[in-house]
């Protein structure tokens, strides 16, 4: 419930912050677009970012590690009028939470491709969504061969474990200054996991720089 309330309050804050600074200028008349020209932008754009911030388990996760910070690397470009391709790489290392024998902790690579949508209304604030594919490997000591698959906590990713899921995130700007922009990132994710989906929100800043 705290990192609830916590996320909320601090997207509420940077959201404001980011739709104060958007705010056109009532002097300025801004001419009306010409459905009847049809531009190709696909590309015209790109961008390429660095990100750092953490990750909160949700559900079962919570009982088998705790929070951990995260890097990350990002591309953004320009996919339609409204719309920005994403691709995403985050690297994480989760510490177990709990009895978790002969097992250091586990290495998380994520991978993610989507689309931001950026609604005029409430620009530059995006709202996105995608696919994500996430790398894991437990961190341990001895032979794998020595852990119970059937009741050690942890004991299947002393093999490579590769798992896909959804994400969805919102994207917060806080400012921008010729062609570097920073702002915060708030992402769900979800992975189809079995028996259970396993769950995590995710909250980083990121410092993005404009290439054409």
């Amino acid at each position: 419930m705290f990192v609830w309330m916590k996320t909320i309050v601090l997207v509420l804050a940077v959201a404001g912050f980011a739709l104060a600074q958007s705010l056109p200028d009532s002097s300025k008349v801004l001419p009306s677009p010409d459905s009847s020209k049809v531009q190709d932008v696909a590309f015209s754009n790109l961008y390429v970012s660095i990100e750092g911030g953490e990750k909160y388990p949700f559900g079962d996760l919570v009982d088998a590690v705790d929070n951990a910070f995260y890097a990350g690397l990002g591309v953004r470009y320009t996919y339609w009028e409204d719309f920005d391709g994403i691709i995403l790489f985050q690297y994480a290392y989760f510490e177990p939470h709990g009895k978790a024998p002969r097992i250091n902790g586990v290495h998380e690579a994520s991978g993610k491709l989507g689309l931001d949508y950026r609604w005029r209304l409430i620009s530059p604030i995006a709202f996105g969504a995608g696919f994500l594919c996430n790398w894991t490997r437990a961190d341990y000591e001895g032979d794998k061969e020595d852990f119970d698959f059937g009741h050690d906590p942890g004991a299947t990713l002393t093999d490579n474990e590769t798992e896909f899921g959804w994400f969805a995130r919102l994207n917060l700007p806080i400012f921008t200054l010729n062609n570097y922009r920073a702002g915060m990132n708030v992402l769900w994710e979800q992975l189809w996991t079995l028996p259970e989906r396993s769950n995590m929100l995710t909250i980083g800043f990121y410092v993005e720089r404009r290439i054409w």
